[in-house]
């Protein structure tokens, strides 16, 4: 069956459009907004209590499935790939590499698997969504190992989290790492950390930043939703972010790295584009998208994640979420075979393409 860390999704054929960008929630303060015509708000403190609402669920897209959705799902059946779409596994791209030096200014990506990687920017050396594990809750174990031995880490300086789904955060993974380590979640997910011994945890509304070692790391929003047990649909908040470095003139960065987390294709693309031109990387999913009715407002497809790369006004594009758990029924080399071919039809240069191998790393 799919992935129950990601069901119920937001997926529902005949959905309705998508909604426009929700006010800033309690708890967001005087400067949480958007700011000004290019001028970022303030940023928030690192660290604080906040209070939030009991629920997020204004903020989804698209409305969760009903009864009769998964009725169809369970008819139709279609969980996982069959044998033919399974049989790509030993083809799945895997090219460990020891870590780049980086030089000062440079912005680094390795890519771990799933929606993990090493980014290493403005001097640190950042976590996204990590997931070390072998296996998560309620799939198969992993189809490709961690492109990255722990072990072979440098220490790590944050971690961002885009969301609660297993695949996203990790509870063992965390475990690993010192209490000290600086955290960035998603609002209404600083309690889940500071139970399990975390004591620097910065939660963040959509649209707001806080700062660290001249990193300026803001949530942003994102076509999904949150769940972690039976009863705590929607009661954190789910969305990306965008690392940028180097402040110049008129609120620009010199280097900015926008990482998707998981989501749908929708209006937020453009939006995040409009308010952070000049994106030199971006970090899009590209799997776990069928059966398409049932996953298409929750999970791009690997056309609409290179549609999303063109609304953003990304300088270059690298593909995640894909090619490390099962977790629906496309087969496993599918996803990276379609983004390849979406991103050719575009006329880019193909080399702003990074389909990394997992493990593998470029710089700009």
């Amino acid at each position: 069956m799919r992935d129950q860390t990601d069901a119920p999704s937001a997926s529902l054929a005949g959905a309705g459009p998508d909604v426009p960008p929700a006010a800033p929630r309690a708890g967001a303060g005087p400067d949480a907004g958007p700011g000004v015509a290019g001028r970022p708000a303030r940023p928030r403190p690192l660290g604080e209590h906040r209070l939030w609402p009991r629920s997020f669920a204004d903020r989804l897209t698209t409305p969760l499935p009903g009864l009769r959705a998964f009725a169809r799902l369970a008819r139709e059946g279609a969980f996982r790939p069959g044998p033919e779409g399974l049989r790509g596994i030993p083809d799945l791209p895997y090219a460990p590499a020891p870590l780049p030096s980086v030089a000062t200014g440079a912005v680094s990506a390795t890519w771990a698997g799933h929606a993990s990687w090493v980014l290493r920017i403005g001097g640190l050396t950042v976590l996204t969504d990590p997931v070390w594990s072998r296996r998560i809750l309620g799939t198969p174990a992993r189809m490709t190992p961690v492109g990255v031995r722990w072990e072979e880490l440098p220490p790590v300086d944050a971690v961002v989290i885009s969301h609660n789904h297993y695949d996203h955060l990790d509870a063992p993974t965390l475990k690993r790492l010192p209490r000290t380590t600086p955290l960035f979640v998603p609002a209404g997910l600083a309690r889940w950390c500071r139970r399990r011994g975390f004591t620097r945890v910065t939660e963040l509304d959509w649209w707001e930043s806080a700062e660290l070692g001249g990193v300026r790391f803001e949530f942003v929003p994102a076509h999904h939703w949150s769940k972690r047990s039976l009863t705590d649909a929607c009661r954190t908040l789910w969305g990306g972010w965008m690392l940028s470095v180097g402040e110049g003139r008129g609120g620009d960065a010199a280097k900015k790295v926008y990482f998707a987390g998981d989501t749908g294709y929708g209006h937020w693309f453009g939006e995040i584009g409009r308010r952070h031109p000049g994106i030199d990387l971006a970090l899009l999913p590209i799997g776990a998208y069928a059966p398409r009715w049932w996953l298409r407002d929750v999970h791009a497809d690997p056309e609409e994640a290179v549609r999303a790369c063109l609304d953003l006004g990304a300088r270059r594009m690298a593909p995640m979420h894909w090619g490390t758990f099962v977790l629906s029924a496309e087969p496993v080399m599918e996803p990276v075979q379609r983004v390849r071919a979406a991103w050719a039809r575009t006329g880019l240069p193909q080399e702003h393409l990074w389909d990394l191998p997992i493990g593998a790393s470029r710089t700009f």
